[in-house]
């Protein structure tokens, strides 16, 4: 899942995009809303994190901005300002979720699953194709009812793989979802993880299969969809 992180405060944008980055989100950060504004023009987002309080204006008028434009994204306002009427404000201008801070990673990165499980977004509870099953919020994966023991860069791999299970997801469609728009993504890098991720699968027995798509990405299919 990428979200998008519009926080003016470097220190906590850190932790934040750190902390949420462990849970299997890929992170966007931009400090102003025309960095935002621009960030969206350019990737498309699962989420969007929003401080209220930003150098070059008002939060809401961002929340105001996306709803208008018909941009249904879900929005989580981050921020000081813990008042009734600030609440009910951030409501009112469509975002879907308030939190006050300070406030802790888990709770933070448990509110954005849960927008992201609600009817039309993307993120289920548990993710299956033939014997796999994935826990997003968990991380976990288990082939049957035995955990693989997964690296998390793997898990993330899986994840979206699985969202698109029996169709082929384009390489630069699965780096969009996997990293952050300044991470260094070196030539082979997709390649090898996709090698360690059926290694690991096939290790365990996994009746699945991923298959290189020459030129254009992968796909993983379930038993009935395997075909030689």
């Amino acid at each position: 899942m990428r979200l998008l992180l519009v926080e003016d405060n470097a220190r906590l944008a850190t932790l934040i995009r750190d902390g949420l980055d462990r849970q299997g989100f890929a992170i966007d950060w931009y400090e102003t809303i025309e960095g935002a504004h621009h960030a969206r023009q350019i990737g498309d987002y699962d989420l969007v994190l929003l401080d209220l309080g930003l150098p070059d204006g008002e939060g809401l008028d961002l929340v105001t901005a996306m709803r208008a434009q018909m941009d249904q994204t879900p929005i989580l306002i981050m921020t000081a300002r813990g008042g009734l009427d600030d609440r009910v404000a951030g409501l009112d201008a469509g975002a879907d979720d308030y939190v006050v801070k300070p406030f802790q990673i888990p709770e933070l990165a448990a509110r954005c699953r849960a927008l992201l499980r609600r009817p039309g977004n993307a993120l289920e509870t548990v993710l299956h194709a033939g014997n796999v099953s994935l826990n997003p919020a968990e991380r976990t994966v288990c082939v049957g009812d035995v955990a693989v023991d997964t690296a998390p860069r793997e898990v993330d791999l899986l994840e979206v793989l699985l969202r698109r299970s029996g169709h082929v997801v384009a390489k630069q469609s699965i780096e969009s979802a996997l990293y952050s728009m300044d991470a260094e993504i070196t030539p082979n890098a997709m390649e090898a993880s996709i090698s360690r991720l059926r290694k690991r699968l096939s290790a365990a027995s996994a009746d699945v299969q991923i298959k290189t798509i020459h030129g254009v990405g992968y796909a993983l299919y379930a038993p009935a969809n395997i075909t030689d």
